[in-house]
C-alpha cells in the first residue's frame, strides 16, 4: 500500500486506483495529454520527465474528494505531491507488468466508458440549459400553480398532552373561554399575549403570517381556509392542543421569481435532457440478457426471435 504520510491525508483507494490508471495512460502515451494552449494550462511540475499540468491538478482535486482546509499554496503543493506519487507508483506497476493483465484492461475500459459517459452527459446538460428552455419550464410551472390561495392568520394555542383526555378537556374549556371574550369584542392580539402557550404567539399576537394549505397540519388548515377575512373560528383541535384562529387576510399565492427557483429549474432541465438521451439510446439498442432464461411467448403473441 502506498504511504501517503508525506503527501497529506490518505486518498480513498478507489479514487487512487482511478487516478493511477489515468496517469498510467499518460506515461504510456508519447503524444501530449492536452492540446490546450500552454499559457492556459501550464506545466507545474515534472516527475522523471513526465509533465504535470495545472489541469492534471484539477482532476486530482476532483478525484481526491474532500480536502482538509488549507491555503491555496498548500493545496497546490498537496495536489502536486498526489499527482507525483501516482506517476511514480504507476510507473512501478508498469515495471511489474500489471498493466498487461486482463483485469487491468477491463477496468481501464470500464473507466474509459465511464469518463466518456460523464463527458457526454455534461455536454447534453449544457446544451439543454438555454434561457428559452428554462423560462418555458418556469412558465408551465406557474400555470400549474393556478389560483392557489394563502391566508394570513393569527392563533391562540392552549397545549394539551396527547392521550390525556382530562388535560385536553381543560384546554378546550380554556379556548372556549377565549372565544367568549372575543365575541364580546376583546382584542385578539391582547388575549394572545395573555393566554397563548405558543412562545412566539405571546410576543406577536399569535401572528402566523401568510401560509398555504399544505404548510399547516390538516385540521388547522381546513379551519383557517373556511374562514372569511376578519372571522375567528370555533375551537380547533390539533396534535399540539386547542386553537382559536383568526383570519386577517386572503390572497392568491404569488409565484416565486424566476431567479429564486433557477437552480431547481436547471437541475430539472439538465436531468430531463440526460434521461431522454438514455431512453433514446436504450430504445435503439439491442440489449440481450444471457444470464436469464428467455420468457416464453404468450399464446396471443408471436414468438420473438
Amino acid at each position: 500500500m502506498m504511504n501517503t504520510s508525506l503527501a497529506g491525508p490518505p486518498i480513498k483507494p478507489r479514487r487512487t486506483a482511478m487516478l493511477a490508471a489515468g496517469l498510467a495512460l499518460l506515461i504510456a502515451s508519447t503524444a501530449p495529454l492536452y492540446a490546450q494552449d500552454a499559457a492556459k494550462d501550464p506545466v507545474v511540475a515534472k516527475v522523471n520527465g513526465v509533465e504535470i499540468r495545472q489541469s492534471d491538478l484539477a482532476i486530482a482535486e476532483q478525484e481526491a474528494g474532500q480536502i482538509p482546509p488549507m491555503s491555496p499554496e498548500a493545496k497546490q503543493d498537496y495536489l502536486v505531491q498526489i499527482s507525483a506519487d501516482l506517476i511514480l507508483v504507476a510507473k512501478a506497476a508498469e515495471a511489474k507488468k500489471l498493466g498487461d493483465t486482463a483485469d487491468f484492461k477491463r477496468k481501464m475500459e470500464f473507466n474509459r466508458r465511464k469518463t466518456l459517459m460523464e463527458g457526454l452527459m455534461q455536454s447534453v446538460a449544457k446544451e439543454a440549459l438555454t434561457d428559452a428552455a428554462m423560462h418555458k419550464v418556469y412558465e408551465e410551472a406557474i400555470k400549474q400553480v393556478g389560483d392557489e390561495q394563502e391566508v394570513h392568520a393569527r392563533h391562540i394555542l392552549v397545549r394539551a398532552a396527547a392521550g390525556d383526555e382530562k388535560a385536553s378537556k381543560a384546554a378546550e374549556d380554556k379556548i372556549k373561554a377565549v372565544i367568549a371574550r372575543l365575541k364580546k369584542g376583546e382584542d385578539f392580539n391582547t388575549i394572545a399575549g395573555e393566554v397563548s402557550e405558543d412562545p412566539s404567539g405571546k410576543a406577536n399576537g399569535g401572528d402566523l403570517g401568510y401560509f398555504g394549505k399544505t404548510q399547516m397540519v390538516p385540521p388547522f388548515s381546513e379551519a383557517a381556509f373556511k374562514l372569511e377575512k376578519g372571522q375567528f373560528s370555533e375551537p380547533v383541535k390539533t396534535e399540539f392542543g386547542w386553537h382559536v384562529i383568526k383570519v386577517e387576510d386572503k390572497r392568491a399565492k404569488a409565484p416565486p421569481k424566476f431567479e429564486e427557483v433557477k437552480p431547481q429549474i436547471e437541475r430539472y432541465v439538465a436531468g430531463k435532457a440526460q434521461s431522454e438521451l438514455i431512453l433514446k439510446l436504450r430504445a435503439e439498442a439491442k440489449i440481450e440478457r444471457l444470464d436469464k432464461k428467455a420468457e416464453p411467448a404468450k399464446k396471443d403473441e408471436p414468438a420473438k426471435k
